[in-house]
């Protein structure tokens, strides 16, 4: 860090930090006249080459600010110094010392590929990545044990109904070679398909002219 003495007034030094040497100020909230009349653009120019002729400018109509390059950190300070919430057109000027932003590369890299493959459809997955193994399922061989002891057409009653709620009957199929069996005796009849019953287009009604 370096500091700067900038002299305000006789006895009224003001002590100034430049940090990284910061050679740009932002005049912010100024009137839309001096975006609009070559004149008065002018005069606010010439505010700032009083400190440095060589001074450029950049207006920003849209923010309503004014963005001023100067030659060297010692001309920003004293400019901020001395015109800081002065009056121009009407107007407080307030002046800012330009941010500057340091970027590790001067190309935008790609993000990282963390979590890609979970796109659809997913590309290669990342370095290292396996897949879960699925969980062995779990079978309830008592419950299973109990339906076996069933015989066909048996039902078991799981859970006891109540007054609010329904109760749980298990129903045991019969067998293969039984329902085989009732088709013989039916001599190969055949239940019918119930007949669907279209729905009866109203009648139409002429509409009543008057």
């Amino acid at each position: 860090m370096e500091q700067i003495e900038v002299a305000v007034g006789d006895d009224d030094p003001v002590g100034v930090h430049l940090i990284d040497q910061i050679d740009c100020l932002v005049a912010c909230e100024l009137s839309e006249e001096v975006f609009r009349k070559e004149q008065l653009r002018a005069s606010f120019e010439e505010l700032f080459r009083a400190f440095d002729s060589e001074a450029t400018f950049q207006f920003f109509k849209s923010f309503r600010r004014v963005r001023i390059n100067f030659t060297n950190a010692l001309a920003a300070a004293e400019a901020r110094a001395k015109l800081h919430k002065s009056d121009f057109n009407g107007r407080e000027v307030r002046l800012f010392f330009a941010q500057s932003v340091h970027i590790g590369s001067p190309r935008l890299e790609p993000p990282k590929p963390d979590k890609q493959f979970l796109l659809s459809p997913p590309p290669s997955p990342p370095v290292g990545w396996e897949q879960a193994q699925d969980a062995t399922p779990v079978i309830n061989y008592d419950l299973l044990c109990a339906i076996a002891r069933l015989g066909p057409g048996e039902k078991y009653e799981l859970h006891s109904g109540t007054p609010t709620t329904p109760s749980v009957v298990v129903h045991v199929c019969e067998s293969d070679q039984d329902s085989s069996g009732a088709e013989d005796d039916m001599e190969g009849f055949r239940r019918p398909r119930p007949k669907i019953v279209q729905t009866r287009r109203p009648d139409y009604i002429p509409a009543i002219t008057q």
